[in-house]
């Protein structure tokens, strides 16, 4: 289904680059989005939130993240205010790409006690990256698994056993994954959510759950859910394939959900088919959080139409957000919210800001504009500016 949405222009226009040359973009008004009273009630959904160095910090590549915390915080209370959960320390927020386990173990515990204050949802990965890179024997992994679980749940989180680099190498066939994840499983004191991220994110992790057979890993994650559906709230997945996550979806025990991760596709698949949905936790949502968030108001009224009216505009953005190399989407993240003035510079943690050109990011800003992302699209067209004069255009 194609949907557009018509605005007038702001009689604002600027020259973007592309590949071939320069073009001429003008300028769109902004959309004034439902607003939402509350958390979506017809699907539960976390967006994968980033983080925002602090201006004048060293944050260069391979010196530990010194982070704004009054912007990284105001941006949660953001996604708070507009009804989405908060999916913390996840690799939005540069886990294993910039941000240190000191910074995450800070980040986990602010942003838990922010979440608690205003009676936002937030949800924590826990995972091993306190180890040093490398192959470590699987009780060494267990045990980093094991700290890190007791951080979120300590700061009152629910918990994300998030895909470890760690576990990857260490293991040596299926039972390695399904003996490690059942002790986990067995000492969460709330479900969990547990974490399938594909290799197209993080090449670290080719073969999870032991075999590079994407179908033989999917019988080895459902046979995992299964024997622990009790200690299990819901899967996210990652891995790009709307097919997979459907049937995917139809493996899953009552009462487990499956959260998509899946930044081609994710209005077809939280609309559902009729008989099963997704519901969501996604890096894209961080970008385009009003969007997500009036398209939700709609679904809940029973709207489906409205739903994919709102929605299926952004998919372009993030198609191109989120296109190869696929780990460096973050940048399009940060890009999009300091277009929009939601902090101070565009700059990100270990330097990663510069993992994307200039034609790429002015392609995020036309894309984002057409899909009416931005609350204030003359004020971003000024950073636009002079984002493109820095880069000598």
């Amino acid at each position: 289904m194609t949907v557009t949405v018509e605005r007038g222009l702001t009689g604002q226009t600027l020259l973007l680059p592309t590949a071939d040359g320069l073009v001429e973009h003008a300028v769109r008004e902004p959309v004034a989005w439902e607003v939402p009273t509350g958390p979506a009630r017809s699907r539960t959904v976390f967006a994968a939130a980033h983080v925002v160095p602090r201006a004048g910090a060293e944050n260069v590549p391979g010196a530990p993240a010194d982070l704004d915390w009054d912007a990284t915080l105001a941006f949660r209370h953001r996604l708070w205010s507009l009804g989405l959960g908060v999916a913390e320390a996840m690799d939005t927020a540069q886990r294993g790409m910039g941000l240190d386990f000191a910074a995450t173990t800070e980040l986990v515990r602010r942003s838990a006690r922010e979440a608690a204050a205003v009676g936002g949802a937030v949800a924590a990965g826990a995972g091993t990256d306190q180890l040093a890179p490398g192959v470590h024997p699987l009780p060494a992994v267990r045990a980093a698994y094991e700290e890190q679980l007791a951080l979120v749940e300590d700061a009152g989180a629910q918990p994300i056993l998030m895909a470890s680099r760690h576990l990857a190498a260490a293991a040596t066939g299926p039972d390695d994954y399904l003996a490690l994840y059942d002790g986990l499983l067995a000492q969460v004191r709330r479900p969990a959510v547990l974490h399938w991220l594909g290799e197209v994110f993080d090449p670290a992790l080719a073969g999870y759950w032991g075999s590079r057979d994407v179908a033989a890993a999917t019988d080895v994650f459902v046979e995992l859910v299964r024997r622990n559906a009790a200690h299990v709230d819901g899967v996210k997945v990652s891995l790009l394939d709307a097919e997979h996550e459907k049937e995917l979806r139809r493996r899953l025990p009552a009462g487990v959900r499956l959260y998509t991760g899946d930044d081609f596709n994710y209005p077809d698949l939280v609309a559902g088919d009729g008989q099963h949905h997704s519901d969501a936790l996604l890096g894209i949502f961080a970008g385009i959080a009003n969007v997500a968030a009036a398209s939700l108001v709609r679904l809940d009224a029973g709207d489906v139409a409205g739903f994919r009216a709102a929605l299926d505009p952004t998919v372009p953005l993030a198609r191109h957000v989120f296109g190869a190399p696929t780990p460096y989407y973050k940048a399009g993240i940060a890009f999009l919210n300091w277009l929009d003035g939601r902090q101070p510079g565009y700059a990100m943690v270990g330097g990663l800001h510069s993992a994307r050109s200039a034609v790429h990011q002015a392609t995020t800003f036309r894309l984002a504009d057409e899909a009416g992302v931005l609350t204030d699209p003359v004020g971003a067209a000024s950073r636009m500016r002079q984002y493109l004069a820095v880069h000598g255009f």
